[in-house]
């Protein structure tokens, strides 16, 4: 009788997305923007597997759209 070694479950990557993909989601967003939003410190947190690659977890992109909310246009951000 052998016994057969499962192999291991493929990584889950469903909640992460390039920053074209998150752009896709939000109305009026760019990829420049984004870009632009990570310089300044004050968009969504991202991650940086390598130099070229940004991924976000679009769980982290509703947080801080959900932060960015206003009752009047009177508010200061």
């Amino acid at each position: 009788m052998s016994t057969a070694i499962a192999p291991e479950a493929p990584l889950q990557l469903e909640g992460y997305m390039s920053p074209k993909a998150v752009a896709a989601r939000i109305p009026g967003m760019t990829t420049g923007n984004l870009a632009q939003l990570r310089f300044k410190g004050e968009g969504p947190r991202y991650m940086k597997p390598s130099a070229k690659v940004v991924v976000y977890d679009w769980a982290d992109v509703v947080a801080w759209l959900e932060s960015t909310k206003r009752d009047g246009t009177a508010e200061v951000p």
